[in-house]
């Protein structure tokens, strides 16, 4: 059967990187085509995503598409955030393509993995994860951040398996594995999480992650700590469950104080009018922790 691949780069003020990261995709595609085990491969195109850049990223691409109609382009009308570029250029790809390969401008991300993410998708598998071998490259603190990361996710999840160790948003998916991703309503996308619940076959290649080609990351820890409050937000309840647990806490807590304090004002061992004011306030508190858990379930 034919076959038509698609690489989708969701770029942000990428100007410095793009015609490095353009002639390597070219460079790969090229080899691609040389090689017997993808001759099912009929055609192979490349989607650059401008998510609102304020440098020359925009005027690059349009350059690229001239020389070359291997490259498209598709400009976001303002900077929509990186989740929401890349759903942009799966969702656009998909109408002409059997599969679609995502991944980072800034060639971090081992291009030479594709090879072994085709294998897997000719065999039959529908969604190819890129995962990290090492983080030997990376910072002291860049690596203890991301390796927390993961573990955040994971112990907020209400499927830990869905958070795939070391995994960005390099990954291969089939035309169907993208449809499904299309019938999510999710506003606050964490792709991430949100592809491992597709279902349909899945796999993983290992691959090492390399430096930067060019410019610097549009990822810095302000930005890591936000991405990962909107996963958790996005796959989990388990925060406002937290919620409804701390409110059940306090009321039974009220209400062994109310027993203790009862005990001691029978016996003359407190100051009148205090007794009240503590229950209270501790039993309030926990009816409102648990009046918002509550809301939270039924929402």
């Amino acid at each position: 059967m034919k076959q038509v691949i698609s690489i989708v780069v969701p770029c942000y003020n990428e100007e410095e990187a793009l015609l490095v990261t353009a002639k390597k995709i070219e460079e790969k595609i090229t080899t691609l085509k040389k090689n017997d085990k993808f001759k099912c491969i009929t055609d192979y195109s490349v989607y650059f995503v401008d998510d609102g850049s304020q440098d020359g990223t925009w005027n690059l691409i349009q350059q690229l598409n001239e020389q070359n109609k291997l490259f498209c382009g598709i400009k976001l009308s303002r900077n929509k955030g990186h989740q929401n570029a890349l759903l942009a250029g799966l969702v656009t790809a998909k109408e002409t393509s059997s599969a679609v390969i995502s991944m980072d401008a800034d060639l971090q991300d081992d291009i030479d993995a594709i090879d072994e993410m085709l294998d897997k998708y000719l065999a039959g598998v529908d969604v190819v994860y890129g995962v990290r071998s090492s983080r030997a490259t990376d910072t002291f603190f860049k690596r203890v951040t991301a390796q927390g990361f993961y573990k955040f996710l994971r112990f907020f999840s209400d499927n830990p398996q869905n958070i795939i160790y070391n995994h960005a948003d390099y990954r291969l998916m089939s035309r169907r594995a993208i449809e499904g991703l299309e019938s999510y309503s999710e506003i606050n996308l964490f792709l991430r999480g949100i592809v491992p619940d597709i279902g349909y076959k899945q796999d993983v290649v290992c691959y090492e992650r390399r430096e930067r080609v060019a410019g610097e990351s549009k990822y810095p820890l302000k930005k890591m700590w936000a991405f990962a409050v909107q996963g958790i937000t996005s796959l989990s309840i388990k925060p406002m469950r937290l919620i409804t647990m701390l409110g059940f806490l306090l009321f039974f807590t009220s209400l062994v104080m109310l027993s203790y304090f009862l005990i001691r004002h029978f016996t003359g061992h407190t100051v009148v009018g205090w007794s009240t004011l503590a229950v209270s306030v501790w039993g309030i508190g926990g009816l409102i922790q648990m009046s918002i858990g509550v809301c939270g379930e039924y929402i």
